[in-house]
């Protein structure tokens, strides 16, 4: 079982044993590119809504077909204030742990190149502060970033897969957990 009921952009949910599927059809993302201003929020999203802290964590895997590709970690606010942690098919064609956060505008920071299709991923909140963790042994996490982001008490908080230059792409989530507890310590992530 997972803990999300809603959906943006909804599209399918196939699950298989202890995995979830999600589709996404092609040309889809969430992104407001910082030099043009262009908009994309059109990948499918599913989430529910959590007050608090929190943190988020699952395993992530696809199958890295175009570029920017990618099963993600999603929290969002408003349609312009969120963040995403990837594992993203990069324009360096490595697979990438990639980090947005857009408050107005997105940045986009390429973090770990891994060679592993797959990665656990973990997000927390701990008031306005944000942390994005990664783990290849699903033990050990290690700090992609740490930002502050003034954000309503109530968040959407979930999973995205995107294919934003590709034809689509099927992403697997494994071992999410959500949990509503505060991090004692953010740069450890717990």
């Amino acid at each position: 079982m997972h803990p999300f009921d809603k959906w943006l952009n909804e599209s399918q949910i196939i699950e298989k044993d202890q995995l979830l599927q999600i589709p996404a059809p092609g040309n889809t993302d969430y992104f407001i590119n910082p030099e043009s201003g262009e908009v994309k929020n059109n990948a499918p999203f599913l989430y529910t809504e959590v007050q608090g802290d929190f943190v988020l964590r699952a395993k992530v895997r696809h199958d890295f077909i175009s570029t920017y590709d990618g099963a993600a970690l999603f929290i969002m606010d408003r349609d312009n204030r969120w963040a995403k942690l990837c594992h993203e098919y990069s324009d360096f064609d490595t697979y990438t742990v990639v980090s947005v956060v857009t408050d107005g505008v997105s940045d986009d920071a390429n973090g770990v190149n891994l060679d592993d299709k797959s990665v656990w991923l973990q997000i927390g909140r701990k008031g306005d502060a944000f942390a994005m963790h990664y783990s290849t042994d699903r033990e050990n996490y290690r700090m992609v970033r740490v930002f502050n982001l003034k954000a309503s008490d109530t968040l959407k908080v979930g999973i995205v897969s995107q294919s934003p230059t590709g034809q689509g792409l099927v992403s697997d989530f494994s071992d999410i957990q959500l949990e509503r507890v505060t991090m004692e310590n953010v740069r450890a992530g717990k």
